[in-house]
């Protein structure tokens, strides 16, 4: 059986209490961290007022690079992360 841990992390200054097993860890961290520099890369660049609107455009734009691959065998985590994205997006935006 696979051990889980409890996580937490930020992302566009809310914080997600996570249970994960403990081989999802450094990879939800990574994407977590790759979704942060995305925010800040496009606040900086565009006047951008409402934070969904700037996980919207993450995820349009993490979304087109995995279209833009060639199809290969490890599709299937690109598909695992993109959902994942996708629920912590979904929760953030229930919040409103």
């Amino acid at each position: 059986m696979s051990e889980t841990l409890k996580i937490k992390l930020t992302i566009a200054d809310r914080v997600y209490p996570l249970t994960v097993a403990a081989s999802q860890e450094a990879p939800l961290r990574q994407s977590a961290k790759k979704i942060e520099g995305m925010i800040k890369q496009l606040e900086q660049n565009y006047a951008v007022r409402d934070k969904q609107d700037v996980l919207a455009m993450c995820a349009l734009q993490f979304a087109a690079q995995v279209e833009q691959r060639p199809e290969v065998s490890g599709s299937d985590a690109d598909t695992t992360k993109i959902n994942e994205l996708i629920q912590l997006i979904d929760a953030h935006m229930s919040t409103f």
